[in-house]
This record gives C-alpha cells, structure tokens and sequence, in this order.
C-alpha cells in the first residue's frame, strides 16, 4: 500500500503557523518579485484564480481583504522539513515528491496495522508538531494514492482528511468519479486526445486497449494505465544527483545597464558552482539567456541564449563565472531592457570520475580554494564571502514588499514571548 501526504494551502498554511490571527483568514501569496498569485487559502479561491497577476488583482485584494505576503522560502522550506521528518518516523520507504507532497510505502504493514487508524495518527502527529494541516491518500499504487487524497481533500467533511481505498469497489467508484484532466500524470494534450475518444473519466481510461494506450501515450501511459487497474507498476523514486543545475531569475527591474546584469549573471554562475559542490559534481557545459518583458509589447522584445563550452570538467565559481560573462558577451544587445536572466549548467559528471588531460590548464589551488570558502559561508552565515564581480549589498535583487519573518530559520527574526 502506498499513501500520499499533502499539505494542505502549504505556503497559506506556513504563515499561518506563526500568526494564528491569519486562521480563517483570505491569504494569497505570490511569485518571485511580487509577480503572480502562486498559492492561496481557501477563502481566496473563489475570487481568485492561480497564477493571477498581481497588479491586475490589487483592487480584488482591497476588496476583500486578502492579506497578500512574498514568497518566503525560507520559512517554507524550513516547515517542509520538519513535516517530511516526522513522515520518515512512519516508515523508513518515504519519496519527498515535492515541497509539500510525499509518498509513502507501507509494505507488509496492512498484517499488523489498521491502516485508516496509522493514517490518522500520522496526520494528527504532523499537525501537533508543525501546525500544518495534511490530508493523507492510502491506495494499492502510487496513481490510486493521488486519488485517494483528492477525494480526502474533496470530501474534507467526511472523510477528515484520510481516505484509504483497499477494496475494489472503492476503486471503480473512485475511478468513475474522478475527471480524466485531473488525473496525475495527463496532462492537457493527452486529455484532449482521450477525449477525442470519448474517455471523460479516469475509468473510461482503463477501459482503452493497452496497444492504443503505448501507441498514443508511449509507455509512461500504460504504467499510468496499470496503476490505475491497481498493478503496482511505479515504485518509490530514489534520490539522484540532477542532471542538470539551474539558476534563473525575473529582475526586479527592467534593466540595460550591461554592469548590472553582467553582475547577475555572475552571481547565477557562483550559485550554480556552489549546487554542483554540493552534490559533488562538475559541468562542462553553462546555457546562458536573456529574456526581455514579454508583458510589455509596447518595448522591444530580444530573447536570445547560448551555450559555452568549458575547457575541462569544473565546479569552480571563478570559472564558471569566466565562461558565463563569455556567454553575457555574446547576447549583450544595449538597445533592449532585460527582465530575467539564467545560468544552466548541463553535462555533469562526478568529481571522482574527472578525466585528466595531460596539457589541462585548470588551476589546482581553485579546490581548495572553493572549499574554504563553502566552509566559511557554511560557519559565519550564506553569502558573507563574495567575490569581486558580485554585489556586495545583496544576494537577490527582488521585490519582496509582503514578506514575512523568517521565524524558524533566523534567531533575530524568530517569536518573542514575554512571559
């Protein structure tokens, strides 16, 4: 059995945690730069819609009331973990799927265990220690599981936030209700084919020939298929070094001084150099881009990006920052105002496996150059050591004008109780 642990309003519910005067209270809380609504209470969602701009809505806010806060990433990431640490308590089989979302495996557990009352403990257990309220989906698969937490979450009065599907009559019943556009794993272009074929529903799905379903679908859509069936068929992802590692930000600003964006793409290439240190591996290739103000059409519109090639296997900031000032180079154009700006670094390898050349010109001291300063950065505080071509004022040059404290990180901005 697999059950599926969400978070309910996860960002909404954070700020909640630490200023209960918010409970039952409209909360939206909004992208990078104040740009767009990214998550919202309850009370909000009927007036507003996900992924709403910000300045459009301001009168809406005003309206209602809506207490409106900045991403705080921080606080958010912080909460994340102490949920995801309580879950691993339950079973040692846990797949963090995103910040607010976890599987988890209960193999063997059903000869032991009422699973609808391990399922309340764990929610009543999260809830305790963190604040934040889940709703929990126990199903035979993975695919079920999602539904089992929808109809949790739909059906919040009954339910009380756990749904456990074990019986093959729950299943049909739960397949024969649940829209094929809601189902995880379909997405908009193979909703709309399926329903084309007349599949409206996640059982008309299970009803498709398996051939038809790997023609049009390939054979991601046939495990989806068999999920649904109740075959166990996707098992709980392992944790693996990414393939790719990228830093991208919307300035808050739209800029053509060439200082002050080659000054951002640096800090985007120091950033990616300290994520490859981190899980041990090196790049040998940076995608740089530049990106104007697609929401101003009345300016000129320029997006253009490149590729650079390193001359060997690095995870140094100093020569990561090199090749992606030589991409910035080439993309410059001053007659246009950027609004975003990223750094990728592609082709990684693992710094054990680094290929030597007899005629490399990589300098050795930069090894431990990096690691000292990781270290201090680690021991004295993120980002007190800097390099030249970063500004020595901020790390992020975003509009953040709703953010909240950063209570359970940051000991100056944490709960003062006086007593």
């Amino acid at each position: 059995m697999f059950a599926l642990v969400d978070c309910n309003n996860f960002y909404a519910s954070c700020e909640r945690v630490f200023n209960p005067s918010l409970r039952n209270k409209p909360i939206a809380v909004l992208s990078n730069n104040d740009g767009c609504v990214i998550a919202r209470s309850n009370e909000v969602k009927p007036f507003v819609p996900m992924g709403a701009p910000s300045f459009k809505y301001q009168s809406v806010f005003d309206k209602h009331n809506v207490h409106v806060f900045s991403s705080n990433y921080a606080l958010y990431g912080d909460m994340s973990n102490r949920v995801m640490n309580i879950l691993s308590t339950f079973t040692p089989d846990i797949e963090v799927y995103s910040i607010d979302e976890a599987f988890l495996k209960f193999q063997g557990f059903q000869a032991h265990y009422d699973l609808d009352a391990y399922a309340r403990q764990m929610k009543t257990t999260v809830e305790k220690h963190t604040g934040i309220p889940v709703s929990i989906g126990v199903a035979p698969t993975k695919g079920l599981s999602k539904i089992a937490n929808k109809i949790a979450k739909k059906f919040a009065a009954k339910t009380k936030g756990v749904y456990v599907m074990q019986t093959e009559q729950q299943r049909l019943k739960a397949l024969k209700w649940m829209e094929i556009d809601d189902v995880w794993g379909i997405g908009r272009q193979h909703a709309k084919r399926l329903k084309a074929q007349a599949v409206f529903k996640a059982y008309d799905f299970t009803q498709l020939p398996d051939e038809w379903v790997r023609k049009h679908m390939s054979v991601v859509g046939l495990r989806l298929k068999r999920e649904l069936e109740g075959k166990p068929t996707l098992n709980l992802d392992e944790i693996e070094d990414k393939k790719a590692i990228a830093t991208t930000r919307t300035f808050d600003h739209q800029c053509n001084d060439y200082n002050v964006v080659r000054e951002r793409i640096s800090s985007f290439a120091i950033s990616c150099a300290e994520k490859l240190r981190r899980q041990q591996s090196n790049c040998r290739l940076l995608h740089v881009f530049l990106r104007t103000n697609k929401f101003r059409p009345d300016l000129p519109q320029y997006h253009c990006s490149t590729v650079v090639k390193t001359e060997y296997p690095t995870n140094s900031s100093i020569d990561l920052v090199k090749h992606a000032v030589l991409g910035l180079n080439k993309l410059y154009r001053p007659e246009y105002h950027y609004k975003k700006a990223g750094v990728i670094v592609m082709e990684l390898t693992p710094v054990e496996q680094e290929q030597l050349s007899l005629f490399s010109k990589k300098n050795p001291k930069h090894f431990r150059l990096m690691q000292h300063i990781d270290q201090l950065n680690q021991t004295v505080g993120r980002h007190k050591v800097k390099f030249g071509s970063q500004d020595l004022g901020r790390v992020w040059k975003m509009k953040q004008e709703h953010l909240s404290q950063r209570y359970s990180t940051t000991i100056k901005e944490s709960i003062v109780v006086k007593v």
